[in-house]
């Protein structure tokens, strides 16, 4: 089992066995390292997306923004920056003269979302990428060592196992070294797609939730907050917004 192990395949492979191996270890190895930062981004975002929800418990917008903190990573924060700065900037009241106040926040609001839906397809690509030519990558290496094959048995006039297992051997190594390096790819590139569109659908609705508050100083209610009847305490304190500048 041994001799016909990928370190057979190396040393008895020619260059462009070899190219074909380094090329699968590449992307392998940069298919892995995309898996494990895109998986701990959306282990994050989940973490600030249920931090997020607290975000309108808060009794004044100040106390609110600093629950979110001030991590340029965090698309929660960046959205209420922009919203708050777009509030207080001077540029403001130049630019609503001619969209309106509303949809100058509105457009804002969404270059901001724009912006945080490509840092979360950063590294995508690179998965769809590997998990769709790796097969054909590793199949190439295949045909190659057939190729070798037919060459042996042309060369000795002889097909016995004994003359053609090296090279057969080297194209089902090369076959599974391919799908070892695509399987991974596309199962991830599914599960983060899946992560991506949770995290984007949470960021929409947390964009839309600051609009309606600044335009109308409507806060969002948690669905939580919404079923619970109201505790003994008294009424929940209105989110003071923050006043312009």
């Amino acid at each position: 089992m041994q001799e016909y192990g990928f370190a057979h395949v190396w040393n008895e492979g020619d260059d462009i066995t070899r190219a074909i191996a380094i090329v699968l270890l590449i992307m392998s190895v940069l298919s892995w390292a995309v898996i494990l930062y895109k998986f701990g981004q959306l282990f994050v975002l989940r973490k600030r997306g249920k931090a997020a929800e607290r975000f309108w418990q808060a009794g004044t917008f100040d106390e609110a923004q600093r629950w979110l903190g001030k991590s340029a990573s965090n698309p929660y924060a960046a959205l209420v920056a922009a919203a708050r700065e777009t509030q207080e900037s001077e540029a403001r009241s130049h630019l609503a003269g001619a969209f309106g106040a509303d949809e100058w926040l509105r457009r804002t609001l969404m270059a901001v979302l724009d912006e945080q839906m490509a840092r979360l397809q950063n590294g995508v690509a690179i998965l769809a990428s590997v998990g769709s030519t790796s097969p054909f990558v590793g199949l190439f290496g295949t045909v190659w060592g057939i190729y070798h094959a037919l060459l042996v048995i042309g060369s000795t006039g002889q097909s016995s196992i004994d003359k053609i297992a090296g090279p057969v051997g080297e194209a089902l190594v090369m076959t599974a070294f391919g799908l070892f390096v695509a399987i991974p790819a596309v199962l991830s590139f599914n599960m983060i797609a899946r992560g991506n569109k949770a995290v984007a659908q949470k960021l929409m609705r947390f964009a839309h939730d600051l609009e309606v508050y600044f335009m109308t100083g409507t806060r969002h209610k948690p669905q939580a907050a919404q079923r619970k009847p109201q505790q003994a305490s008294g009424p929940v304190v209105p989110m003071q917004r923050p006043s312009a500048k």
